[in-house]
């Protein structure tokens, strides 16, 4: 049963990246703390593999800046990402009204 419950998990954990991610650059310390907001506790050993494969999938661009002395890695949205998540919100909302 985790295992279905985390693989449902994840993908929505995905949608909620994209989603902020489309409003400003993200970081991955401020999305774990975002997510634990929502009630997910994801650790960074799982957020930034995940991170790492949505850029790899040309869904997300990263650009490094150094903060106080430290490198931060940004993510932004693509068009790939922005055409995606389009998609994804019409089906997500239909299930949803389906569902509940």
């Amino acid at each position: 049963m985790n295992k279905y419950l985390n693989k449902i998990l994840n993908g929505l954990i995905q949608i909620h990246i994209l989603h902020h991610a489309q409003k400003t650059p993200i970081y991955g310390s401020w999305m774990i703390s975002e997510l634990k907001r929502h009630g997910y506790h994801i650790s960074p050993g799982t957020l930034y593999p995940l991170l790492h494969k949505m850029e790899k999938e040309n869904l997300l661009a990263k650009r490094v800046e150094i903060v106080e002395g430290k490198k931060r890695i940004y993510y932004s949205i693509t068009r790939q990402g922005e055409n995606l998540l389009k998609e994804l919100r019409g089906k997500v909302k239909e299930l949803f009204h389906e569902i509940i």
